[in-house]
């Protein structure tokens, strides 16, 4: 056994101490004795040395030993226990301390090991949450995966790069198929994790989409969407429509909403064949009207002279030959016709609607790009939506411009844009050099081309895809020439949907795989927790604040509350003609005009739609009181009866902050760091308390309120469940 360095010093030390106090207590002693005393003491003790030494080496042994004993008790036992401890905290999972010590030590080791079984059962709990929310995850992976794959759609999701993230089932095979050696790569050159989209489309025509998709965000709409057709390197035609992935939009409640595009999804369309037939149908026609033109004359022409009853035999003879031979080669032609397969397949877009404004904006800054010259936009009329297709129309300006500076050394240009009538003007102006009538028809007829790039359109391709008309003009007065597009005009439907209230900072579309999880079997609405409920959180606004004396609702707002997430998209909002007039002194706090409301549906039309999509869900308002007493004093005129449960936002924050002077909807928003949009508007404080109740369910289940009957009961128990109206 290795000695302790401590207890060996400790023993040396007392050995020397008890040497030195014998030899003082003998010195001491001897002092005190006659010299014949000493003598004698001296005789008596020198034969008796050797047990006296054995004495001593024997009391610093038992002394030792108690010592040793006294260290490993006390002393060394923190050490120890400090081990003990160390080799605790390594161990996956706790195990008994086998503790020596003193009684505190003991209980100090007793400590330590519930406080490691403790962190191990958090552990287990923690790996056990993990462990459940891993499965979660993959049960919406695999959801997601079989939705994906039960599309009959293509859809492939890239990064802003062009780099596939995801696609399904049905890219794979419609991949497979531009593929030109399926037998070989099955498609795989084309598509896969990480592979770049731009290996079947044009970077220029996915940037121009996604230029096209930004520009929408900007103004607001809440579904900004692009498309486009084009060829593949395989022959093959394509319908893509290209939707934004837009990041930071669920950052968590109060968190600021960004709706930065991160990714782009593509849904593909083979129309390869459909474009085939269409072709193939206007080659007939154009055939039937344009080539058999003639034939159908000299038929006429024919007949026309069969008819004359003194035409002889011989003339008889000959234009009865003539009908016959233009009957037989209009038969010919058709057969030929329907026989033709199309031997190239020109790119076709799709027209879109646009605002005048983006198309100018967009292609001055591709002219100015390819052209080095500047552009101005000249009486460029806002209101102006054009249904154009614009990646062809801006390459037609582009090119046209371009020949205008290479050819004629244009150094200025200009945009200008009006509505004339039912299509609108886009002129493409320049100062300097005209040209003439067959200048223009060479430009008009001649493949377009930018550098080393081309395509197999022409300008009068472009116009007649529109059909549109194009020409050319001067001003002599301004010393001024232009060309000049006329485009048809298209309904400004996409602002009236970027006017939406809630389009800014939500996102279009939810998908919510918990819901799969929820079962409407089994309790009550009392008895079911507050977590699992659905809402409807409401508001009101009113021509003033006294129902029982003659004042109505002119507008009601809602939103929904489903599986703990507030569903901006599913909103209820209606101005309602009140059938009275407002009070002056509440337009100020609303906002809501008399003019507003007139022509709006009566409360009678109202409430029913309402009822409807509040149906089997909790009502929530924020001093629910007042709202609910607008409703109630309706039952007799109108029939619909809501007794559905209701909660109050302002007793709930009452129970939950006692002590807090205000619940007012702000003071509440305030304290939850909730931003206020649409204050007195009906949605907007539908929306506002909506985000308070979010807020106060977690605080309710921490007090042990867990259940809506708990949450009711509690709530009136407070002060304010006092209030009438």
């Amino acid at each position: 056994m290795k000695l302790d360095r401590r207890l060996t010093l400790a023993i040396a030390a007392i050995g020397l101490a008890t040497v030195v106090w014998l030899l003082l207590t003998i010195g001491l002693i001897a002092s005190t004795l006659e010299p014949a005393q000493r003598a004698l003491v001296a005789d008596q003790l020198a034969p008796r040395w050797v047990l006296i030494g054995m004495t001593w080496v024997f009391g610093l042994v038992i002394i030792g030993a108690t010592l040793r004993w006294l260290l490993r008790r006390y002393a060394s036992a923190p050490a120890r226990l400090l081990e003990q401890t160390h080799v605790l905290l390594a161990a996956p999972k706790a195990a008994p301390l086998k503790h020596r010590g003193t009684k505190e030590t003991q209980a100090l080791a007793e400590a330590i090991f519930q406080l490691a079984s403790q962190r191990d059962r958090l552990r287990e709990d923690v790996a056990a949450q993990i462990s459940l929310a891993n499965q979660s995850v993959q049960q919406e992976k695999n959801r997601l995966a079989a939705l994906m794959s039960e599309l009959t759609q293509s859809v492939v999701v890239c990064n802003l790069d062009g780099r596939i993230l995801l696609y399904n089932n049905q890219a794979r095979l419609q991949f497979r198929a531009l593929s030109t050696a399926p037998a070989l790569a099955d498609g795989a050159e084309l598509i896969g994790i990480g592979r770049s989209i731009y290996a079947v489309f044009e970077r220029a025509l996915v940037a121009h989409a996604l230029e096209s998709i930004h520009q929408r965000l900007a103004r607001g709409t809440p579904s900004p969407s692009a498309q486009f057709v084009t060829s593949t390197a395989s022959g093959q035609l394509l319908r893509v429509q290209m939707a934004p992935v837009r990041a930071g939009t669920d950052a968590g409640p109060g968190a600021p909403v960004s709706g930065a595009v991160s990714g782009f999804v593509l849904m593909l369309d083979n129309v390869t064949r459909s474009f085939e037939e269409e072709t193939l149908r206007d080659q007939l026609l154009h055939g039937l009207t344009e080539r058999s033109r003639s034939s159908l004359a000299n038929m006429q022409a024919a007949v026309d002279m069969l008819s004359y009853p003194d035409l002889n035999a011989g003339m008889h003879a000959r234009f009865l030959t003539v009908v016959r031979e233009e009957v037989s080669a209009m038969s010919q032609r058709i057969t030929e016709l329907a026989q033709r397969s199309t031997q190239g397949l020109k790119t076709r877009w799709p027209l879109e609607e646009m605002m005048g404004s983006d198309l100018l904006l967009a292609a001055q800054r591709r002219i100015e790009a390819h052209c080095q010259r500047c552009v101005a936009l000249a009486q460029v009329e806002a209101s102006v939506w054009l249904r154009v297709d614009s990646f062809s129309l801006i390459q037609a300006l582009s090119y046209l411009a371009a020949r205008l500076v290479d050819e004629f050394e244009v150094k200025f240009l200009q945009l200008r844009l009006q509505a004339v009538g039912a299509r609108a003007q886009l002129d493409l102006i320049w100062s300097g050099h005209a040209m003439n009538s067959e200048t223009v028809m060479s430009w008009e007829m001649d493949a377009m081309r930018f550098g080393a790039e081309s395509t197999p359109l022409t300008v009068r391709d472009v116009v007649e895809r529109h059909g549109g008309e194009m020409w050319f003009e001067r001003e002599r007065v301004r010393h001024q020439a232009f060309f000049r597009f006329l485009l048809p005009l298209a309904s400004a439907q996409e602002q009236l949907e970027a006017a939406q209230i809630m389009h800014s900072d939500s996102r279009p579309e939810y998908y919510d795989f918990d819901l799969f999880q929820v079962s409407e079997q089994g309790h009550a609405l009392d008895e079911r927790a507050l977590s699992g409920l659905s809402y409807t959180v409401f508001d009101t606004e009113t021509t003033g604040l006294n129902p029982s004396q003659g004042d109505e609702i002119i507008q009601i707002g809602a939103a929904r509350i489903v599986n703990g997430r507030l569903l901006r998209q599913e909103s209820f909002e209606q101005l309602v003609d009140p059938g009275r007039l407002i009070a002056a002194a509440s337009i100020p706090i609303h906002g809501i005009t008399q003019d507003m409301v007139t022509g709006q549906p009566r409360i009678g039309a109202v409430l029913p739609a309402f009822h409807l999509f509040a149906q089997d869900t909790v009502l929530v308002a924020h001093n629910a009181a007042f709202d609910m007493r607008f409703l109630q004093l309706q039952e007799a005129r109108t029939g619909v009866v809501f007794q559905q449960p209701v909660l109050d936002t302002l007793l709930l924050s009452a129970v939950v902050h006692p002590n807090q002077e205000s619940h007012r909807l702000e003071a509440i928003a305030e304290r939850f760091n909730i931003t206020v949009l649409g204050r007195h508007t009906a949605l907007g404080d539908a929306i506002v308390t909506a985000e308070v109740l979010l807020r106060l369910l977690p605080l309710l289940q921490a007090m042990g309120i867990h259940t809506l009957r708990q949450a009711r009961e509690a709530a009136q128990q407070t002060y304010y469940a006092r209030l009438k109206y």
